[in-house]
């Protein structure tokens, strides 16, 4: 959660160096450099900056590839975690030097052109390699017994069927198989007027007559305007 994940682009300082831990693991170190580079305002040249020397450690097959692609000079880019080691001189005087655990390392193709040429495909432990069975990250482990196991498959989950929800549905609606119809809360007045009676309303006012509302009141809900004379209608 806390490691420092960086990217690295710079020079192979030193040729990668083999080496084999207790287990057998393979392991291959190199340092790179990353020097910042500035033009000059007076001169008009590009100059050196600040520079970062970090000692990059490669396993397994990525060392098997660094150990046979990289020599001194070459323009490469490391991504992987940094983090400081601390040791003792032949003095007993303390230091400090930061180390890089490489995920991946490549050549720099902005600086020149490189061609790849994938490895051939080797044997899986679980296959035909028993003995790396038994080594975790090259170490050798002990495996756990059934009874030292904290947690086994099924621990925690109740025993049974995985229960359904279903919504709830009325017995009564479902025998009877009627369907419920909601009426609206607040339903329109012009709906409740009969058509008939209000065409008999409008014929019986008299022709011409000015309607008594002020021009600016709308009419009421469920009236209709007034309408001076019946024009019949041409065939």
């Amino acid at each position: 959660m806390f490691d420092t994940n960086i990217v690295i682009i710079g020079n192979v300082l030193t040729a990668p160096e083999w080496r084999r831990t207790g287990s057998g693991t393979l392991v291959a170190n190199f340092r790179v450099a990353s020097t910042a580079r500035r033009i000059d305002r007076e001169s008009g040249r590009w100059i050196d900056g600040n520079s970062l020397r970090v000692r990059v450690t490669c396993w397994r097959r990525l060392a098997e590839g660094v150990g046979a692609s990289l020599t001194v000079g070459d323009p490469v880019i490391v991504s992987g975690r940094l983090y400081t080691r601390d040791w003792s001189d032949a003095d007993g005087n303390p230091r400090v030097s930061y180390e890089m655990e490489a995920v991946a390392v490549g050549h720099d193709l902005a600086r020149g052109k490189g061609r790849f040429y994938r490895r051939a495909a080797q044997p899986t432990s679980a296959v035909e390699d028993e003995q790396t069975d038994g080594l975790v990250r090259g170490e050798a482990a002990a495996q756990v017994s059934d009874e030292d196991v904290p947690v086994a498959y099924g621990d925690g989950v109740p025993d049974g069927e995985e229960p359904v929800l279903t919504a709830p549905v009325d017995e009564e609606d479902e025998e009877s198989g009627i369907e419920i119809s909601v009426e609206p809360l607040h339903p329109d007045p012009a709906d409740e007027q009969n058509p008939a009676q209000v065409e008999a309303q409008t014929a019986d006012e008299p022709a011409g007559q000015p309607d008594d509302r002020p021009a600016d009141r709308p009419a009421g809900p469920g009236r209709r305007s007034r309408r001076t004379r019946r024009e019949p209608v041409p065939a």
